[in-house]
């Protein structure tokens, strides 16, 4: 089973007509066009299902840069190793939810021992075309 949904955001989900999200809908629509009735509106979700939506957990990650290493030079590395990651000093950091990019942020200073990320940049949830 893929679970690779890069394509889709939460307003996706809110507005898709019933074809779409259930193939089987799909027949009695198509049936009633045949008949010369009305097809259907899009389903839309109100204020009261999102609501179930709102609980749901979601994870967000903040990734400052990567580095790529051979195993060789990972096992020598010891406590105070520096590893250069592939961003530099000041550029954007990537903002995941559930590892899927939505954002661009800086780095922030929330308190003395914690710290944050301010979005500066909200990604498009809708792909693309090049």
């Amino acid at each position: 089973m893929s679970t690779d949904n890069t394509n889709f955001g939460l307003e996706d989900f809110a507005t898709t007509a019933p074809d779409a999200a259930h193939p089987a809908a799909a027949a009695p629509a198509a049936e009633g066009a045949a008949k010369d009735q009305p097809a259907a509106e899009p389903m839309t979700i109100g204020a009261g299902q999102m609501e179930a939506v709102y609980d749901i957990p979601v994870k967000i990650t903040a990734v400052i840069g990567n580095a790529v290493m051979p195993v060789s030079q990972l096992l020598r590395l010891g406590r105070g190793a520096v590893v250069e990651l592939d961003k530099k000093l000041g550029e954007a950091v990537d903002i995941f939810a559930n590892n899927r990019l939505i954002a661009r942020g800086e780095v922030v200073v929330v308190d003395d021992n914690h710290i944050g990320v301010t979005m500066t940049e909200i990604l498009s949830s809708t792909p693309t075309s090049n």
